[in-house]
C-alpha cells in the first residue's frame, strides 16, 4: 500500500510547478542539497576522521545512500531504534543507535537488527548492557557498544575519567558484547553562534573524551573509536587527533538557523504553504505546530526578508506581519528553524528543481519514536 500510494504520488507530480502542489508539503532543493553532501564529503578527503550521518535529521533512506554515496562514510547514525530497523531492512550495513537501549521490547528488536547488520548501541549503564549482553549471547549474535560519555551536555552519559574506565573494565567480558569504543556529544557548544567561542567550547569538551581514551588505553584497554560531532562542529571535531567519527545530520537538509553557523552549507529544507487568508499586511498561511519545527525560532519566509511571524504558535495556522501583496490561494516557501523537527512531521520529500518536482521521496523513518 505504502508503494501504491508513492507510486501515486509520483505519477500526479513528477513535473508539476511546485505553486501546484497540495499544501502543506515538505520540499527539498535537489542542487542545494547534492551541494551539502559534496562539500561534507569533501572535507573528509584525506583526514582521518569519518562521517557517520545522522538518519534523524531527515529521516529518508534515499537521501541516506546519497550521503553514503557522497563518499568518506563508514555507516549511519540514528537515534531510535525503530530507525535503525528501517535502515536494517533497506539494506544498510553498518549503523550506531546513538542512543540508550532500554526495556526488554526493544532488547528483543535490537537482537532481530542484530541478526542482520552490525549494529552498535550507546551505553552508560552497566545494567541495561548487561541484559543486552544476555540476550546477544543467547541468540548467537554480537552487539557493538560505545560507552557515551558526558563532556558537558548533561544527558546521557558516564563522568568522564576512572567512571569511564570502571564501566568499561565490567562490560569487556560480557558475552555477546564488543566494546567499541567511546560516544561524546557536544551538544550545549553546538548553538555557541561565535565561531571562536563555538571552537573554544568544543575544542574543552572533547578533551575530557580525550583524555579518557588515553585513560582506558593506559590501562591497556583498546578504544577503536570516538564518534561523536554535529553539522554546526564538524570543522572542529572533524580536525582533533583521536576522533574517529563525526555524527553530522542537519548538512543534508540545513535549516535558517544552522545556516547562521555553516553559511556555506544551503538550506535545502522548505515547507511550501498556501495563503489562505489576508488583511493589511497580515497574511494568514495553512500551516502551523503540526507541520514546522521551531524550537529555535519561528519560520522565515523565502525571499521576504522584512516578512515577520511574530507568534508561531497555533497548530494549522501561521500569521505573517509585513507581508507583501499576496493574494488568496498563492504559494510561500517557510524556512524552519529546525530542519529535524520538521522532517519529523512529513512522511514524504517532494524534492524540486527550477520549480518543479523532480520527484518525491519516502521518508520512512518519519515518526519513528521508539
Amino acid at each position: 500500500m505504502v508503494e501504491d500510494s508513492l507510486t501515486a504520488l509520483r505519477s500526479r507530480w513528477i513535473g508539476a510547478p511546485l505553486e501546484h502542489l497540495d499544501t502543506p508539503a515538505l520540499l527539498l532543493d535537489r542542487r542545494a542539497c547534492d551541494h551539502n553532501l559534496a562539500k561534507m564529503a569533501a572535507f573528509f578527503d584525506q583526514r582521518p576522521a569519518r562521517l557517520r550521518p545522522h538518519f534523524k535529521n531527515h529521516k529518508c533512506v534515499t537521501l541516506a545512500r546519497r550521503q553514503l554515496e557522497a563518499g568518506n562514510c563508514v555507516g549511519m547514525t540514528c537515534a531510535k531504534l525503530g530507525e535503525a530497523e528501517i535502515l536494517a531492512d533497506s539494506g544498510f550495513e553498518d549503523v550506531l543507535i546513538a542512543n540508550q537501549v532500554v526495556g526488554d521490547h526493544k532488547v528483543e528488536r535490537l537482537i532481530e537488527v542484530a541478526r542482520k547488520i552490525d549494529i552498535q548501541v550507546a551505553v552508560d549503564h552497566l545494567e541495561p548492557a548487561r541484559r543486552i549482553s544476555r540476550a546477544a549471547a543467547t541468540a548467537g549474535v554480537t552487539v557493538g557498544v560505545l560507552v557515551e560519555v558526558d563532556i558537558g551536555m548533561g544527558r546521557c552519559g558516564t563522568p568522564p575519567g576512572e567512571a569511564t574506565l570502571d564501566l568499561v573494565r565490567q562490560l569487556l567480558p560480557l558475552p555477546g558484547l564488543r566494546f567499541d569504543g567511546i560516544q561524546a556529544f557536544e551538544g550545549h557548544a553546538v548553538y555557541v553562534d561565535d565561531p571562536e567561542q563555538r571552537s573554544a567550547a568544543v575544542r574543552q569538551s572533547f578533551q575530557l573524551a580525550l583524555d579518557t581514551r588515553a585513560l582506558l588505553e593506559q590501562h591497556g584497554i583498546a578504544v577503536g573509536r570516538i564518534s561523536g560531532g554535529s553539522s554546526a562542529t564538524y570543522a572542529i571535531t572533524g580536525t582533533l587527533a583521536g576522533v574517529d567519527e563525526i555524527q553530522a545530520g542537519s548538512y543534508a537538509t540545513m535549516d535558517w538557523r544552522y545556516a547562521r553557523m555553516i553559511p556555506d552549507f544551503q538550506v535545502a529544507l522548505s515547507v511550501l504553504t498556501r495563503v489562505i487568508s489576508t488583511r493589511a499586511e497580515t497574511a494568514v498561511l495553512d500551516v502551523g505546530l503540526k507541520g514546522a519545527g521551531c524550537e529555535f525560532g519561528p519560520p522565515r519566509i523565502l525571499g521576504h526578508p522584512d516578512a515577520t511571524i511574530p507568534h508561531f504558535v497555533s497548530e494549522e495556522h501561521c500569521v505573517v506581519r509585513n507581508a507583501p501583496d499576496w493574494t488568496i490561494g498563492q504559494t510561500v516557501q517557510l524556512l524552519p528553524s529546525h530542519a529535524c523537527t520538521t522532517c519529523n512531521l512529513h512522511r514524504e520529500l517532494f524534492v524540486h528543481e527550477d520549480g518543479r518536482v523532480v520527484d518525491v521521496w519516502p521518508m520512512e523513518g518519519s515518526g519513528k519514536l521508539r
